[in-house]
């Protein structure tokens, strides 16, 4: 009976973390069918390999083969790479008849719990990560930080000159910044744009 209870609990668990985290924060619908498909299957492949006498040898070559497959496809972030990896997670707790069905359910809801404080908008949700190409050459990261912060209206934390170019005037920088919500900020044609604040209109002014 623990194991359709697990079976039933990664089923809910899959769901909740797909269509209740990750579509809701993200909107990328073609990684749906991945996450639905490498949990599934790999809960179905680790039931098999549990109740059946196959070799160590063979359960490492069939997540071998999944690795590959994941390898092989499009690029993803490391937010998707996390859902990715929970996905696979919950279909082992799901999939292994021995585990008790308590202690499987509480790690799966462990897992949902972190990822659902760890993708959360409201933990450090200021926060970004960009790289930006400027439209002049620059060979120091505290001048490319002014200039960053000037165009993003951010505090900047941290640049990384990628690559400065001195034919086409350019450098590419990777930088990590949060964002500013009271502070303006510029346009690539050097407008300046308001701030969200100012932007903002009282109540009793509009008619």
């Amino acid at each position: 009976m623990s194991v359709f209870l697990l079976i039933a609990a990664d089923l809910v668990a899959i769901c909740v973390l797909v269509f209740g985290l990750y579509f809701p924060r993200h909107r990328r619908r073609d990684m749906i069918v991945a996450f639905l498909a490498i949990n599934v299957g790999v809960m179905g492949v680790t039931y098999a390999m549990a109740t059946a006498d196959v070799s160590l040898g063979f359960g490492l070559g069939i997540f071998a083969v999944l690795s590959i497959i994941r390898l092989r496809s499009t690029e993803m972030g490391h937010e998707e790479i996390a859902y990715y990896f929970t996905s696979i997670a919950l279909g082992l707790l799901g999939g292994f008849p021995g585990i008790h069905a308590g202690v499987g359910l509480a790690l799966m809801g462990v897992m949902l719990v972190m990822m659902t404080l760890g993708d959360s908008p409201r933990i450090l949700g200021r926060y970004r990560t960009q790289q930006i190409m400027l439209d002049r050459a620059i060979t120091s990261e505290v001048e490319a930080a002014h200039e960053l912060e000037d165009l993003l209206g951010a505090r900047v934390h941290r640049v990384r000159l990628i690559k400065t170019d001195l034919v086409q005037q350019t450098t590419l920088c990777d930088v990590r910044y949060a964002m500013d919500p009271a502070a303006p900020r510029r346009t690539a044609s050097g407008a300046s744009v308001p701030s969200v604040e100012q932007l903002q209109v009282p109540a009793g002014a509009a008619r």
